[in-house]
């Protein structure tokens, strides 16, 4: 048998660990959630892929690691080539700097664009 002092010891180990589990589930819990949530961009997104709109970057680009962030997680949408991995493509496309976007009819935006001006290019509204 446990005397008094023991069984308050053991009652706070199982507190602590019953406290670390529930942390660990709510941290996954919220990470879960986190990656499943639309993105707030997802239907612009979208519509400039189905628009024919293409970036291309580099991994190493700044601008295009900014350009990236004002899709957030809406990203995936957009049909990026990446340069440093598909350099043919891109000389093909005659891309000389980066961020590069070229739409379905030719029209090229070079640099950073505000997703007014890719939605001003593809008729897609910026939502």
């Amino acid at each position: 048998m446990l005397c008094w002092g023991e069984m308050v010891k053991a009652d706070k180990k199982y507190l602590v660990w019953g406290i670390a589990a529930l942390a660990v589930i709510s941290i996954f819990y919220y990470a879960y959630n986190s990656m499943a949530a639309p993105g707030k961009y997802d239907g612009f997104a979208q519509c400039i892929n189905d628009k024919g709109l293409v970036m291309y970057g580099a991994s190493w680009c700044g601008h295009c690691q900014s350009q990236k962030a004002m899709f957030g997680k809406s990203f995936k949408y957009v049909n990026y080539v990446e340069c440093t991995q598909k350099q043919a493509v891109c000389d093909a496309n005659q891309v000389t700097g980066y961020p590069t976007w070229i739409a379905a009819d030719g029209t090229r935006l070079i640099g950073e664009q505000p997703l007014e001006a890719l939605g001003r290019v593809t008729g897609c509204a910026v939502t």
